[in-house]
């Protein structure tokens, strides 16, 4: 109810933008691997053809959605996902599906918890470190998890609401990407090996 205002204010604003969908729904792996619809706003227009769509963000990223990002107001659908037990408002972000079979074992123990909102490398850098680091947040999370250390979580992730920083709408999944668990990067690594 309180946020009612807000969530109008944005889908208005999407809809004027960039018409429908509102909503921005992909499937990820939650909690012991298990899939789920994540649901954020519509930041983007549609791939076109050609047109790689986690290689575009850039490209299709709209001035109506770039504001959205930088102030991370896209998560907030994602809090129906909480309330239907799939996620969590602390965890590790849940990442994409094509992912999991390129995670190490331990790299796979994110999966023990539900994903969450925000999280520990969300607070500790967010899209400013590469997946090696952000997938030892993680792990070091699970291993630590407290009800103190969730809190802390959620203080540091409003103080950053404040002062936006590590967000980095757009972002070239290359520039973080240094365990080459992007799609496209097996699929070079496979043509190359065949000729």
């Amino acid at each position: 109810m309180l946020l009612s205002p807000l969530l109008l204010s944005i889908v208005a604003a999407i809809y004027c933008s960039m018409g429908r969908p509102i909503l921005f729904r992909h499937k990820r792996p939650g909690k012991d691997r298990k899939p789920f619809n994540l649901l954020k706003f519509r930041t983007m227009r549609a791939a076109r053809p050609g047109e790689v769509w986690f290689r575009s963000d850039e490209e299709r990223l709209t001035r109506v959605g770039r504001f959205i990002r930088k102030l991370s107001l896209d998560e907030l659908p994602s809090l129906w996902n909480v309330l239907r037990g799939e996620m969590s408002l602390v965890g590790p972000r849940p990442l994409l599906m094509e992912y999991l079979p390129k995670y190490t074992s331990e790299q796979n123990r994110r999966h023990e918890v539900r994903p969450g909102i925000t999280g520990w490398a969300q607070v500790n850098g967010r899209q400013r470190i590469p997946f090696s680091r952000r997938l030892e947040l993680d792990v070091w999370y699970v291993d630590h998890w407290s009800l103190m250390l969730d809190i802390r979580i959620l203080f540091l992730t409003f103080y950053g609401l404040l002062k936006p920083t590590g967000v980095i709408p757009g972002q070239d999944v290359d520039e973080i990407d240094d365990l080459g668990l992007s799609p496209d990067r097996n699929l070079k690594t496979r043509t190359t090996e065949e000729r």
